[in-house]
């Protein structure tokens, strides 16, 4: 079920205010008073995206691909661990929240895409809708949905980059032991640092 831009919004300034408030006593925030539907069991994950000289550059992102606890609950500890966890990049200082801009994407359940032709799989992911998943063992890769588009991938490149996330490479769609699922995602962001909170449409893109 689609959340509203009111409830997108509690999600937004909520991540910003667990992350400041984290960065500066290292404690979490109380979890707050909020609609029934942000206490409901949802994936999410939370992007932090750096303005610098009118580019936005990836400064952290990290989420709960699986409906494991409440949607404020993790948003809030995905926002904490996007700012200081996500190994890529060096904890976020306090002085850098001016500059960047909060998003958070509510997550559908992942589906198993089921092709027995491996090569008909980029038929299957709508690029600018799905988001994917793919797992081979161990190894385990994720891509929301905003990601081809930013990129201007195709569903090919997609699956290819995925595989790729998942430590695999990028050929892997395409062998049977290697599973994709794909979800949907909502996606709530900050129009500019400390700013107003809208939904972002991506708008599905030719494949």
């Amino acid at each position: 079920m689609s959340l509203t831009k009111e409830e997108g919004s509690i999600l937004v300034s909520t991540a910003r205010r667990a992350i400041f408030h984290y960065l500066n006593t290292a404690r979490r925030i109380p979890l707050p008073e909020v609609f029934q539907r942000l206490r409901e069991k949802r994936g999410v994950f939370v992007t932090l995206n750096k303005l610098e000289r009118e580019r936005k550059t990836l400064r952290g992102c990290i989420g709960y691909p699986l409906p494991v606890m409440p949607l404020i609950e993790a948003a809030i500890a995905a926002a904490i661990s996007a700012a200081v966890e996500d190994p890529r990049f060096p904890p976020v200082d306090p002085s850098e929240m001016s500059r960047i801009q909060v998003e958070v994407s509510v997550l559908t359940p992942p589906e198993m895409i089921l092709e027995a032709d491996r090569s008909r799989l980029p038929q299957h992911v709508r690029v600018g809708v799905d988001g994917l998943i793919a797992e081979r063992g161990f190894n385990k890769g994720l891509l929301l949905p905003q990601v081809p588009v930013e990129w201007g991938w195709n569903a090919e490149e997609f699956l290819g980059q995925t595989c790729l996330k998942a430590g695999l490479p990028t050929t892997s769609w395409l062998e049977r032991d290697v599973k994709i699922q794909r979800f949907q995602a909502q996606i709530f962001e900050e129009t500019a640092p400390e700013g107003e909170v809208e939904e972002r449409p991506l708008g599905a893109e030719s494949c």
